[in-house]
């Protein structure tokens, strides 16, 4: 049995973290901490434990075996790193950080501490962009010429607790918008699915969806990999009226649409005439119907401690997609393409 903690009691840590460790059978939550104390205590009257206001002390809970961290993005690097000193293993929120630096110490705290350190990546765990990798690595596909990739919904307001007041919207404590929220995913996503690395970077990025916001709602990217696949990746919170999470793999064999379809989660045209049609399930989306769906985050975090196995989305693994975003910034910027060092 895996004692969890939680550090952040707002609607990512309710809703998708506590929501999926509670069916979990190998997880006892134990320990909830939230900046607002009655957030934690409310879900200490649920579930029992202990409830706390400072991340500090629960990290002295000696019974606290592993924690999430939800809390706002410039304090993921602060709370990741106390907590594995504290010897905790730790399940982070994307993005992992909002610097080189930042991140480059969490991965120094993980070696030092013996403890496993993962990052809430959930697109590269669904079955359609499982499959997808393998069509890709069995060359199914073939090589791969072009892609594009998109994530966008209407934005945190919808569901964020605290909604335009929430610290998403507050460049201080976010660092960054729908890039960090939304981009980073799909940055990972075609690292992940294309099994290479991304070697040159273009950002157009701007702040015009939202007048109460700090932060960038919308970017579109142009990306080269390593085999000099091209392709764009956009990120958006001013998709109003219908979320857009799909993605598209252009390849000399045929295409992979992933979903994008209403009927049919996962697709491949053949070149050759040969049509796949499949639904996997889907992904969890922010919507009533889609918060049902698990992530399986929470799940293959808790299945790498029980059987004592790498975390399947290590750090120095996310590292790399959010270097892809800081890049895409430092393009918008510069007006300049920036290339792989």
């Amino acid at each position: 049995m895996i004692n969890v903690g939680i550090i952040g009691c707002g609607s990512i840590g309710v809703k998708r973290h506590i929501a999926e460790y509670e069916e979990n059978d190998n997880v006892k939550l134990t320990a909830f901490c939230d900046r607002v104390v009655s957030r934690a205590e409310a879900q200490q009257k649920i579930y029992g434990g202990k409830s706390y206001e400072k991340y500090q002390d629960l990290l002295e809970d000696d019974s606290v075996d592993a924690v999430s961290v939800t809390v706002p993005n410039h304090l993921h690097a602060e709370i990741s790193i106390a907590a594995l000193k504290a010897g905790k293993h730790v399940l982070c929120e994307k993005p992992m950080g909002l610097s080189t630096e930042e991140m480059d110490r969490m991965i120094a705290a993980e070696k030092e501490s013996g403890r496993q350190l993962m990052i809430g990546h959930n697109q590269r765990l669904i079955k359609e962009h499982q499959v997808a990798r393998d069509y890709v690595a069995t060359g199914k596909l073939g090589k791969v010429y072009a892609f594009r990739t998109t994530f966008g919904h209407p934005g945190p307001e919808e569901w964020s607790v605290d909604g335009k007041e929430s610290w998403f919207f507050k460049e201080d404590e976010a660092g960054m918008g729908a890039m960090g929220d939304l981009g980073v995913h799909k940055a990972d996503l075609i690292r992940y699915i294309l099994d290479e690395e991304i070697v040159e970077v273009g950002g157009l990025i701007s702040k015009e969806a939202k007048s109460f916001s700090d932060v960038d709602d919308n970017a579109v990217c142009i990306l080269r990999t390593a085999s000099n696949a091209v392709g764009t990746l956009q990120a958006s919170w001013s998709f109003y009226g219908l979320e857009d999470n799909s993605t598209t793999i252009y390849g000399e064999k045929g295409v992979l649409h992933l979903l994008g379809d209403e009927k049919h989660s996962f697709v491949f045209t053949g070149r050759d005439g040969t049509v796949v049609q499949e639904n996997y399930g889907g992904i969890q989306t922010n919507d009533e119907e889609g918060q049902a769906k698990k992530s399986f985050v929470m799940d293959a975090f808790i299945e790498a401690l029980v059987m004592d196995e790498r975390v399947p989305v290590t750090a120095d693994d996310a590292k790399k997609s959010v270097e892809i975003i800081l890049a895409a910034f430092e393009s918008d910027r510069t007006k300049k393409i920036m290339m792989e060092e």
